[in-house]
This record gives structure tokens, sequence and C-alpha cells, in this order.
């Protein structure tokens, strides 16, 4: 069935653990929302989620908070802060660097990460060794760049005896437009080793369990690592600076005939509203369509000989414009079939922004989603798009977009 979920922070989290193992099934199996009278409403017939901000990068945390003393890699004005204690001998700590390097380059502006080192030396024989050498590459301001190269070539030196780590990653400075002697003098210089030893003892202090340990804007977070369960992560913390706090103001006429465009990378689809039968509901499409929400967003979920999923900026299909809208179910309106319009939802009431488009007819789905419109032409760009069903721990291939929405009112 189409999926949609609350996008508070600490239920995504606990989603992302939750539903690692979860089917990926497409059968609806919620309870089905009474029927109702469609009645043009006077005021929003939606409701505005009561929720705490999702945490910002200085919520408090029983972890030290990020200071200068800190390796920073991002503006201080980021939304989103991953710190993490890691190991370079450790692979899953090399497999986290990776994914959260791509993370900042794909948002520099909006995610800073922080490192944090907790060489495990009584596992791992080098660890401590190559703590040192980032800490005397921080000496000449190119920590990131060791941070780097000890990661991505992790699988060259990881067996290494201690004496060829020490040959080998002197080896490197020049390359990393470091002094070769200067960089030689600080892997042994007193105050670097000490530094090294505290960064153990401070993550012992606290019991760390082993690495890596990531933290999110504080939190620990304790869901799959790979790259698109953290950005799911990511891209949520952001769209909370969308949502909107309140629900729009109805503004359509039932009496109308809206039109809706919408322009994807297959080609273009056009759509009827069904404005005099779910007007709650094509209100709040067009409100958001003429507000840019459904600008560059991802088709993140299509079934072939199903549906195609979109209207989640977050690319998450858990995330939603900060309101619900009511359940608007037709008698009529059924998914008799292919191109029917429908609003996801988790339970009667629950509509946000994620809608879906049928390729057959699914009986199966009448009476449990609100239907607000058919497609008139574009089926073929429909049916163009790139089969997707993200799980957790799963990258999937990339997500077709939906380039924009545009309404025309008759």
């Amino acid at each position: 069935m189409p999926k949609s979920t609350h996008s508070i922070f600490a239920a995504l989290l606990l989603s992302l653990i939750v539903t690692a193992c979860a089917s990926s099934t497409v059968t609806p199996n919620g309870t089905a929302p009474v029927i109702q009278t469609v009645v043009v409403p006077t005021t929003p017939p939606c409701i505005a989620l009561p929720v705490e901000p999702t945490p910002g990068p200085d919520a408090p945390s029983i972890f030290p908070p990020i200071t200068d003393a800190d390796h920073i890699r991002g503006p201080e004005s980021a939304t989103v802060a991953i710190l993490d204690y890691s190991d370079f001998q450790d692979p899953r700590s090399g497999e986290l660097a990776e994914a959260t390097r791509q993370l900042f380059e794909e948002n520099p502006n909006d995610v800073r990460l922080v490192s944090r080192l907790f060489p495990v030396y009584v596992v791992n024989d080098k660890a401590t060794y190559a703590a040192l050498a980032a800490e005397a590459s921080a000496e000449q301001g190119k920590y990131w760049e060791m941070h780097d190269l000890l990661f991505a070539r992790q699988a060259d030196w990881i067996n290494m005896s201690g004496e060829d780590f020490y040959q080998w990653v002197t080896a490197q400075a020049p390359a990393l437009d470091m002094d070769a002697d200067q960089f030689k003098s600080d892997l042994t210089r007193e105050e670097i080793v000490a530094k090294v030893d505290r960064a153990w003892e401070d993550g012992a202090k606290l019991n760390l369990p082993g690495t890596p340990i990531i933290l999110i804007n504080g939190d620990i977070y304790q869901g799959p690592r790979d790259y698109a369960s953290l950005n799911s992560v990511v891209q949520l913390l952001l769209l909370g600076n969308r949502q909107f706090t309140s629900c729009p103001n109805f503004t359509i006429d039932p009496k109308k005939q809206y039109i809706a465009a919408l322009k994807t990378e297959k080609g273009d689809i056009v759509i009827e509203l069904f404005a005099d039968k779910a007007p709650a509901t094509v209100n709040s499409f067009v409100f958001l369509a003429r507000s840019g929400w459904y600008d560059n967003v991802t088709f993140h979920r299509v079934i072939p000989n199903v549906y195609a999923q979109t209207g989640d900026p977050s690319g998450s299909g858990k995330g939603n414009p900060g309101y619900y809208v009511i359940t608007e179910i037709t008698p009529s309106l059924t998914f008799n079939r292919p191109g029917m319009v429908a609003m996801v939802n988790s339970g009667p009431d629950t509509s946000g922004s994620q809608f879906f488009i049928t390729y057959a007819p699914v009986a199966q789905y009448d009476g449990k989603f609100t239907i607000f419109g058919q497609v008139l032409t574009g089926m073929d760009a429909l049916l163009a798009l790139t089969p997707r069903d993200a799980q957790p721990g799963v990258n999937p291939p990339p997500g077709d977009t939906l380039i924009g929405v545009t309404i025309e009112e008759k």
C-alpha cells in the first residue's frame, strides 16, 4: 500500500530500526476510514500537527557539546550536525565515513560533520598509530585530508605491522601537501600522544561500547548506517524547515474545474482534479503546488503494475507538510481503472502531501484512500518511471524527479 508516517525525528529513528526487515508488500493493511458526506468546507478541514520542533544541532545531549577543539567540517549554521566516535582501523567506521562524506558533499550548507576519535587499541593494533597520524596532520590543517585517506585506503594498511604502517603513513605526507619532517616529529610529540590518550579515556568514561557511535543533532542514532538511511534522516530534518505550522486557507471554488500539469523527467502528466468531490484534498494539493512544495521531488516508490508514489520533498516516504487533511471518500469514485490519483494516508484523516497514481485497477484500495483526480494524458510518462521501493538498509536506484506542478483553473 502507499506508505506514509509522521516526520517526527524520534519516530523516524524508531521506524528505521523496526522496519529494517519489514515486508515490501503493496497490499493495504490499514483500517478503512468511515465514509463521509462531502460538504464544501468553510474552514480549513485539516489538522496542524502539534509536534515538537525537530532537534537542532545545539539540542541538549548527554555527550560533550561541540566546541572548537573538535574536528569540524561544515558551517556552524548547518541544520544537521552528524558527530561520530570512530576508529580508523574499524571497517564499520570506514563505511560510515564514506556515507557521511557523501552526505556532506551533497548538502554542504546544511550538514556539519564532527569527528571524534575513539582508538580502541585493545582490539585494533594500529588504532593508536592511525589516530596519531590524524592528530599530527591536524597540526598542519590537514586533519580531514588524512581522515579521508586513512578510511579510503584502509584495506592497504589494515593488516600491516606497526613499523610498516609508520613507513606507509609518513610517505603520504607530501601528497597531502604537508611538511614531511614536521609530520614525523608530531607523530611522537608529547602533546599529540597525550591528546590521543585522552580521546581513548574520554570514550571509556562515556562507556562507549565500540565504534562507530553516531549522534545526529545530539541524539544517538541506532538505525541503519548506509547512505540511503542516513540521507532519509537528514532530508527529514531539513524538511522541518519547510513544513507549514497551520492549515492552508480554503481558496478553491468546488464549482470550477482544476487541471494539474505534472512535469517529470520522463514527460508531462496532466490530471483532472475532482474539486467537487474532494474539495479539502484538492484545496490542499493546489496550495502545495502553488507553494512550490512539489518542485524537484522524487518518485520515491514506483511499483510496476500497481502505482507510482511521490509528494514527499525528503524523498524518504515519511515526510508531510506539517498538517493532515481529512479523508474524503466518494462511493462513486473507485480504483476501477489505471490513472486514478489518490492521497496516501496511514489511517483515517491522515492525508498529507504524498499521492499515488495507479497503473491498473486496484479494487482492494476502494474506500481506503481519497481519490481526488484522474490522468487525462501522460500515462506513457508514468509507465516510463524507474521502478523503486526503498527499504531500510538498502541503497535504492535513483528515482525520477517530479520537476514541478502547475495548476490551471477554469
